[in-house]
């Protein structure tokens, strides 16, 4: 393993943390960005707004709830409070959707790095995400790691 490799490791490790603290009952993800010196930007994980109540009725309703949830990705992009040129996105359990993709993408962010997933039910959603790092220029590293995803 390579010194890459051993850093993307630790904050996709670190990314598999910061999701445990979702308070989603289905899927918890987490996202870290890091400078190009390798410096910790800002973290987030997905969950409802500052100030918005984790109801049951809207936790246990996956209807409602991807309706208020900000993502992992918005929730760190937002919380950054600086430039993201040049910096590194690292989610958990899986890659950037195909919204939040675009939204890495007009950041600056010009790495995403994140497990790799065979969900099937995500799919679609990954390749629209990798078509549009692809056109932007946007180098996304999928790691085989266990990420305890169910199918």
């Amino acid at each position: 393993m390579n010194n890459q490799e051993k850093w993307d490791k630790r904050f996709l490790d670190l990314a598999k943390l910061i999701a445990s603290w979702s308070k989603d009952p289905s899927t918890q993800t987490g996202a870290v960005i890091v400078d190009e010196k390798r410096r910790i930007v800002s973290v987030g994980y997905n969950g409802l707004a500052q100030g918005v109540e984790d109801l049951p009725e809207r936790l246990n309703n996956r209807e409602i709830k991807y309706k208020m949830f900000v993502h992992c990705e918005r929730n760190a992009m937002l919380f950054a409070g600086r430039s993201l040129n040049n910096c590194t996105l690292y989610t958990w359990p899986f890659m950037s959707c195909a919204a939040c993709a675009a939204m890495v993408i007009q950041t600056g962010i010009k790495r995403a790095v994140a497990p790799h997933s065979d969900n099937p039910r995500w799919q679609e959603e990954f390749e629209l995400a990798k078509a549009q790092f692809k056109e932007a220029g946007v180098e996304l590293c999928l790691l085989h790691v266990d990420n305890g995803e169910k199918a």
